[in-house]
């Protein structure tokens, strides 16, 4: 493995999935979807994910399948689709499987007219057996947040608010495109825990344009005075070659390597000082939050939406570009609107790609996601839990750990481990581990 000092610049996976989605492949489509999801057992509950792909304008910084309209028409058609999709779904599933959480992202949800998103979370349950303790979690663009925006969130039934705010600064904000102020951000929060909604989370970045330790920090203060419940503190994924608006933002704006690692290490520093427990890289919640109590009792996931508690092992996407999981593997709707609405119109279901798993795929998905999550995997469990075929990952990791002289890594107890001064770089560490990486290497963002 590379010195520390040159993974300050490694280029890896997020590790929101694995195999990560640059490797889907076609050949995956409707057929698929309706046997997965005809084979999902009666009883086990499963997720929902639902992509609003629309914004009133948009943010340089964001990597998300979205698009900038400023009429209201394209979101109305949309809808009427989305609907289409989660009528067909949920006749497939026929109250079978309970639905034990739902996320609304985007793009921005919160885009949504009252009576649009009220009328979404009827349909939602109308389709599907959504239990009555169901987390249901928003993005929120406090741009857009008005009252009655507010009343209908809470009639939605959201139990969780997830605010974007990137960075405080004005020259950031610029920068990125994305103008709010404290007030703005404050009034939501506020807005969200009068109605009831009391878990709120906030959503930052690090390594943005001209951003500084002291600014970095500076916004954390700030976010910190309105008491969320959790944080994510996020690196910013610069990947212009993807998403074209990035390229707003001038690569001689943006930090370096090592003044994104100071970055980090301050903002965590201030996010522990401040009594927030550590989540895997880049959470942080309050001592008794249900993600703690996973991440300290070992139920910790990792998924697309980044960390979470809900302990569905299924999850299905709605919307365009939209991605599910199932234990057969992944499979991804269309990204363009348009192709989205032809292909729910024709054959009810948008699915144009994805990955079956196989069953090495399968050892170092658990294997990845326990090392994200927790830092550690024990050889006792993986050979359990996938018999013969975790040997030669176990083989690889005691390998892996005897060429590291305890710096990063190290094996104790029959297991895995990273240690403290190789946990900012886990996702480098993660990648030895992805046997897709090392054979068919994709662009990807700074691994710190």
């Amino acid at each position: 493995m590379q010195p520390i000092a040159t993974m300050l610049d490694a280029k890896v996976p997020r590790y929101t999935s694995y195999p990560t989605a640059p490797h889907f492949q076609s050949g995956l489509g409707p057929e698929t979807t309706r046997q997965w999801i005809s084979a999902l057992p009666a009883g086990s509950p499963i997720s929902l994910y639902l992509h609003i792909p629309f914004c009133d304008r948009l943010c340089w910084f964001c990597a998300c399948h979205t698009k900038q309209t400023l009429r209201y028409a394209p979101v109305s058609a949309y809808l009427t689709v989305l609907h289409a999709e989660i009528a067909g779904i949920g006749r497939l599933l026929d109250g079978r499987t309970p639905v034990g959480a739902i996320h609304l992202g985007g793009g921005s949800p919160t885009m949504l007219r009252p009576d649009d998103l009220i009328a979404l979370g009827s349909r939602l349950r109308s389709a599907f057996n959504v239990l009555p303790n169901a987390e249901i979690s928003v993005e929120i663009d406090p741009n857009d947040i008005d009252d009655a925006r507010l009343d209908a969130l809470a009639a939605f039934g959201m139990t969780r608010a997830s605010l974007g705010i990137q960075d405080f600064d004005p020259r950031v904000q610029k920068a990125i495109n994305r103008i709010q102020s404290f007030e703005q951000t404050a009034y939501v929060v506020d807005g969200t825990r009068t109605r009831g909604i009391n878990s709120v989370n906030l959503d930052l970045l690090y390594g943005l344009p001209h951003q500084t330790v002291e600014s970095a920090a500076s916004t954390l203060r700030q976010a910190l005075q309105l008491a969320p419940d959790r944080m994510a503190l996020f690196g910013y994924a610069h990947v212009p070659w993807m998403k074209k608006h990035q390229t707003q933002i001038k690569d001689e704006w943006l930090p370096d390597g090592p003044e994104r690692y100071a970055q980090a290490e301050a903002v965590r520093a201030l996010a522990l000082g401040a009594g927030y427990q550590p989540i895997g890289i880049d959470h942080f919640a309050i001592p008794g939050d249900a993600l703690t109590l996973a991440s300290q009792q070992g139920r910790l996931k990792r998924n697309f939406q980044g960390y979470c508690a809900d302990q569905c092992d299924t999850i299905i996407g709605l919307g365009p570009s939209a991605i599910s999981q199932f234990e057969q593997g992944y499979l991804q709707n269309t990204p363009a609107t348009g192709d989205y609405t032809r292909r729910i119109e024709d054959k009810g279901f948008a699915t144009m790609r994805g990955l079956a798993l196989t069953d090495e795929d399968r050892v170092r998905r658990w294997v990845i996601e326990r090392l994200m999550c927790d830092f550690r995997f024990s050889r006792a469990e993986a050979v359990d839990r996938f018999g013969a075929t975790a040997h030669d990952v176990m083989t690889q990791a005691m390998q892996l750990a005897s060429t590291q002289n305890e710096t990063l890594c190290h094996w104790r107890n029959d297991g895995f481990e990273i240690t403290a001064t190789g946990r900012p770089f886990v996702r480098v560490i993660a990648a030895r581990f992805d046997a897709y990486f090392t054979a068919a290497p994709a662009r990807h963002s700074a691994a710190v």
